[in-house]
């Protein structure tokens, strides 16, 4: 692998690639059904979400950039292929910072995708905030809930709005390798038709300021692909097993690291956390 590797020491990765780590000290009791607003559309929400893009633009967008110390690199993808992508679009990357979606956001203005998320960020302490800045949970309460999900997902995507997936599962702060996929991505974006953009987070080395006096770990890069789309000679299974492979491919090389160096395969099976 090319580029700074922070091997951060105070992270509890779990043992397998997809598990969660990040404690949530409460619950309100949210359950995620089929009669869930997966989107809510309401009046009332959708001027809490206006009054919030003010808040984000100007204050959280920018304090994002300089905690992070964010470079963009590749936007100029999302103007050339503008066409391809006003009917809708799905998002893709890997994930490893708390703040990384607001990194996402800020860099695709004047989009403004959802993201899917854990249920358990959306029912804790955080939950509104999450919900305002376009967080959809992912239900486990059925196939109804899931199907109710999906309904709200292919409007939204339908009307030309974009959806942000980390693929990886989960959120792991400052891992450089990218772990294995999941194919929740891939299988949208052949569900629904929508091209599918990669996306990466990359480190680099503080200097001395950011490292003695702020103790900051990382700097971050934010390498933006261009689409990709399902392979239609393909039966749909292999669309979506052949997208994910493509898709995790692109999201190393973004992130400076040859595929075939990677120390995880493509395609999440259960995999377990490396020691390297």
């Amino acid at each position: 692998m090319n580029g700074f590797d922070p091997r951060p020491t105070k992270y509890p990765y779990p043992e397998f690639t997809d598990g969660h780590y990040l404690k949530i000290k409460k619950d309100d009791g949210t359950v995620f059904d089929r009669d869930y607003p997966y989107i809510d559309d309401s009046s009332a929400f959708l001027r809490k979400r206006r009054l919030f893009d003010i808040v984000l633009r100007l204050i959280v967008f920018p304090m994002t950039r300089i905690r992070l110390g964010l470079k963009v690199h590749g936007k100029e993808n999302l103007k050339k292929h503008s066409e391809a992508l006003k009917n809708g679009a799905i998002l893709c990357s890997n994930h490893v910072h708390l703040w990384d979606f607001l990194a996402i956001r800020s860099a695709v203005l004047p989009h403004k995708p959802y993201v899917l998320v854990w249920s358990k960020n959306v029912s804790g302490e955080n939950g509104k905030n999450v919900r305002l800045v376009g967080g959809i949970p992912i239900p486990r309460t059925g196939p109804a809930a899931t199907k109710a999900q999906l309904k709200a997902v292919r409007k939204m995507l339908d009307a030309g709005g974009w959806l942000q997936i980390y693929s990886e599962g989960s959120m792991w702060e400052y891992y450089r390798p990218v772990r294995p996929f999941k194919k929740g991505a891939a299988r949208l974006s052949v569900m629904f038709e929508k091209p599918l953009v990669p996306m990466a987070f990359s480190f680099r080395r503080p200097g001395w300021i950011r490292r003695t006096i702020f103790r900051q770990t990382a700097l971050f890069t934010l390498s933006i692909g261009e689409p990709l789309c399902p392979d239609a000679s393909l039966v749909v299974r292999e669309q979506e097993e052949e997208l994910c492979k493509r898709s995790h491919e692109a999201v190393c090389r973004l992130a400076g690291i040859d595929p075939s160096e990677n120390i995880y395969p493509p395609v999440f099976q259960n995999n377990k956390k490396i020691n390297y």
